[in-house]
């Protein structure tokens, strides 16, 4: 009896190798993995759940395989499982609290090579020149020069030569210029029933011409002869004022005026302005289209007669026909 007792207790405390431990603790999961599950219990795929948040996948990657190294530090980790609780709608408390508080920078422990070559201060670097001219900015560079030069011998080329070289055209001697002086005379006007009227006449004095071949003459003789004026009766230059008041149409002004007389060949027989008190007349092929500037101040004969311009006036301004 005292062995069957004792073989209880011995197998009692015993359990079968496939039985449960009911004492044991659960497993704890990592702040990445929660996270994770979250998001796939939501149905959403990471890439998804990056473009709604605005981050970079592989920053949402790195935060659910708990790959703290590959982000920038603690704080920026927090604030990433913060918005990524916020955007599936779970209590952020226990997943911070899974978070560490400070990251320890990850050192690299392999052996790795410096690439970039060391040269010391005094030491010169020495470039070949086919590895320098073989650089694309020496190559831009040479090529502008070649464009600004070419661009600079263009016009050169492209500029037709002269056919032939011109010829000098020699003028002959000419013989010296005649001399010429015009002596200014007054000229008298006949008499008549006005007051006299002076007009100066530019009359050309006589002078000689010296031919170029002439012989040369003694000193004495090269002398140049003074010019004299020479009076000269001009009766064409009597002005007469008289038949200026006489015509087919006569105008006779008060005051300042002017009047415009056309023939019926369209020939400008009369175009003035008048002075008060001046007298003019026109005549031409008839009909004769007359314009008056001056209504008020002007007084018109027609053959003779007095014609009246109150009724055909506008504006100051009169037109009829002779005929």
């Amino acid at each position: 009896m005292s062995e069957v007792l004792l073989m209880n207790d011995v197998v009692t405390p015993s359990q079968p190798d496939g039985g449960v431990n009911e004492s044991a603790q659960p497993v704890s999961l990592s702040a990445g993995t929660m996270l994770r599950n979250a998001r796939e219990s939501s149905g959403l795929h990471v890439a998804a759940l990056a473009v709604s948040m605005k981050i970079p996948v592989k920053k949402l990657e790195a935060l659910e395989a708990d790959r703290f190294d590959l982000l920038p530090d603690a704080v920026f980790v927090r604030a990433l499982a913060s918005s990524m609780c916020r955007a599936l709608k779970i209590d952020p408390a226990p997943v911070l609290q899974k978070l560490p508080q400070n990251i320890i920078p990850r050192l690299d422990t392999e052996e790795r090579g410096i690439n970039a070559p060391f040269h010391s201060p005094g030491q010169a670097t020495s470039l070949s020149i086919p590895a320098f001219f073989a650089k694309p900015a020496v190559l831009l560079v040479l090529a502008l020069l070649v464009g600004v030069v070419g661009l600079a011998f263009l016009p050169e080329m492209q500029k037709p030569e002269p056919a032939s070289d011109p010829v000098a055209l020699v003028a002959p001697a000419l013989p010296p210029a005649t001399a010429k002086e015009e002596v200014t005379t007054p000229v008298e006007v006949a008499p008549t029933n006005q007051m006299p009227v002076v007009v100066p006449a530019a009359v050309p004095t006589v002078a000689a011409t010296l031919p170029a071949a002439a012989p040369s003459l003694p000193e004495p003789a090269k002398a140049a002869v003074p010019a004299t004026p020479v009076k000269v009766e001009m009766p064409g230059a009597v002005v007469d004022v008289a038949g200026a008041s006489t015509g087919l149409v006569v105008f006779k002004v008060r005051g300042p005026s002017w009047v415009e007389v056309t023939d019926g060949k369209g020939v400008v027989q009369l175009r003035k302005t008048l002075v008060q008190g001046e007298t003019i007349g026109a005549s031409g092929a008839l009909p004769l289209s007359v314009v008056v500037g001056r209504v008020d101040v002007t007084d018109v004969e027609v053959r003779g007669k007095a014609f009246s311009l109150a009724g055909i006036g506008k504006d100051n301004v009169a037109r009829f026909e002779v005929k």
